[in-house]
């Protein structure tokens, strides 16, 4: 029997690129799927071939930035699958920018909200629920851009730190209670948008999505059972 049979995975960012490829890594697994995403609609187009696996998956479109809205997220999927056994923080994105110094406020805060904002919240209202059945899994989406910062990409580089930094402080705070905190760092992850967005670039040396769900799923796994608190580069080539 697979790992992850009758294991619940909530899975934010499910629409996206990665957040698919996760998906599509843990359904081969076994697993029951709460698939997260801000647009109902994209997340119907992006699932809607899962037609065989209705009963095993629940999309929730939801804003991650709103307390209100993870809180009923939440509680929806507890409804429906009892429990919550592996979160994947996958949900972020990423801007270019002036200096810090021309940086409008309105940029800062929105890469603050979309990539710490949102694990915060989600990890805050799933937390509760795994030390209530024993234990559970946490692994979030950083890059590499927060060890390894580059001009104009400071809130984005800055919001990607503070995944880190979370992470190390939930691992921390749940040492003793069987909650595995992780993150993984990518490099640059072979997309369209990112293909469209540097045409010229060796995509063979990018890190693929499937790569990427790949440890991502090992960390979720008990095989990294003795791992937590840890950032780990997935870098490809790059």
């Amino acid at each position: 029997m697979p790992e992850f049979s009758e294991k619940t995975i909530m899975i934010t960012g499910a629409a996206g690129n990665l957040g698919k490829a996760v998906a599509n890594r843990f359904l081969a697994e076994g697993a029951n799927l709460v698939l997260v995403d801000l647009s109902a609609d994209r997340l119907g187009q992006v699932y809607s071939e899962l037609e065989a696996s209705r009963d095993r998956r629940l999309l929730i479109p939801v804003d991650l930035t709103s307390e209100q809205g993870v809180s009923g997220m939440t509680h929806q999927a507890m409804a429906t699958f009892g429990r919550i056994d592996v979160l994947a923080n996958i949900a972020g994105g990423f801007t270019m920018g002036p200096p810090l110094h021309e940086t409008p406020l309105i940029d800062w805060d929105f890469m603050m909200n979309l990539n710490t904002r949102t694990m915060f919240l989600t990890s805050r209202a799933v937390i509760p629920h795994m030390l209530a059945q024993g234990g559970g899994k946490i692994v979030s989406v950083s890059a590499r851009a927060a060890r390894s910062v580059k001009p104009g990409m400071a809130p984005y580089c800055a919001s990607k730190g503070s995944v880190i930094t979370l992470t190390e402080c939930l691992a921390a705070e749940h040492r003793h209670d069987n909650i595995k905190v992780n993150c993984v760092l990518p490099g640059t992850i072979d997309t369209p948008q990112n293909r469209d967005a540097m045409p010229d670039a060796d995509f063979a040396r990018w890190v693929s999505p499937e790569d990427l769900a790949n440890v991502i799923l090992f960390l979720a796994s008990e095989q990294s059972r003795a791992v937590s608190g840890a950032s780990i580069p997935v870098y490809g080539e790059s």
